[in-house]
């Protein structure tokens, strides 16, 4: 028998729709109430972390399912699911792929209808997480998502769509395993590396989107107190000239700033060499992150500010999304 402690926090999965359509937190946690429908070979340890809507989900939730995850690899537990809502889920799945040093399967899922709506998927989405989780081939692969059947990394997978129920997508790579009537099956290693186990999290670290004609009004509205920031950068990593004397008034304070490319798809590359182009954006300073969307940035900023990383060292570690 395989023990899985599942951690319900809240969101779609757990609500309901009223007469009017609205989506509505539920008292009483729905999946309760499918429990016999479990894989035979598992007994499950359920505890409601939190109840809360994915927008109200903070960093200091994630910290706080992370020590909690850590402390039951030590008390024996086979694998861990978690219950998330679905605007905030990556974030907390990467979170958790980022400071958990575990072997055992962590299988983040959720649900895009609730549990009364017709063709809800978070009843089934919430079996095939579990079947994940006791499924011997999903350890040592970190943090993972299952949604609609599919096995995503936390690391890259993220949220396409508002409304519909194959949202989750992996864009470049695609899932890495497929929950089939017969089991987990899994067709691509994801390369691992090294967790960065923290205690805190700090705060003031903030995410902004370049824009045609973007100027430094917003760079010089961040507070006085910010720690770091992750900018959305224009193609494969690019600025207006305008913006630049206020970007380099924040490196000259000595905040890290870490650039991704707003681009659905490829990586932040230093190969334009123009006015606000990559080339000078690395040479003022700027931290060039491959392969991570804007909001997975911010949590790995957060992650290495957090596990004391500074200079050149939290260079490197924001620098590789596989480092």
């Amino acid at each position: 028998m395989k023990k899985i402690l599942v951690l319900h926090t809240g969101g779609t999965i757990s609500m309901h729709a009223d007469a009017s359509g609205a989506i509505l937190p539920s008292e009483t946690n729905p999946l309760l109430a499918i429990d016999a429908a479990m894989p035979a070979n598992v007994t499950l340890i359920t505890e409601e972390a939190f109840n809360l809507p994915s927008p109200h989900i903070t960093p200091e939730k994630m910290l706080a399912l992370s020590l909690r995850i850590h402390q039951a690899e030590d008390d024996g537990i086979d694998g861990v699911v978690v219950t998330h809502g679905t605007d905030t889920l990556e974030e907390t799945a990467y979170f958790l792929d980022l400071t958990l040093d575990s072997t055992i399967p962590v299988v983040v899922t959720g649900a895009m209808r609730s549990a009364n709506e017709i063709g809800t998927d978070g009843s089934y989405n919430f079996i095939s997480a579990i079947r994940t989780a006791a499924s011997d081939g999903a350890r040592g692969k970190g943090c993972l998502v299952v949604m609609n059947d599919e096995v995503h990394t936390a690391r890259f997978v993220t949220k396409t769509h508002t409304t519909n129920v194959a949202t989750f997508r992996t864009p470049t790579f695609g899932p890495i395993g497929l929950v089939t009537k017969n089991g987990v099956r899994f067709f691509q290693e994801l390369i691992n590396y090294r967790a960065c186990p923290i205690d805190h999290v700090v705060e003031n670290v903030f995410l902004l989107k370049a824009y045609a004609g973007m100027d430094g009004t917003l760079f010089d509205e961040l507070p006085e107190n910010t720690n770091g920031l992750v900018i959305e950068a224009l193609g494969a990593g690019n600025l207006p000239p305008a913006s630049l004397p206020a970007l380099g008034r924040l490196l000259a304070r000595g905040v890290p700033i870490v650039l991704v490319s707003r681009c659905f798809n490829g990586v932040a590359e230093d190969f334009y060499d123009y006015e606000g182009g990559g080339v000078q954006l690395k040479q003022m300073g700027v931290i060039f992150c491959q392969g991570l969307n804007g909001q997975k940035a911010r949590i790995k900023l957060i992650v290495g500010l957090s596990g004391g990383k500074t200079g050149a060292q939290l260079a490197r570690y924001v620098n590789n999304a596989v480092s």
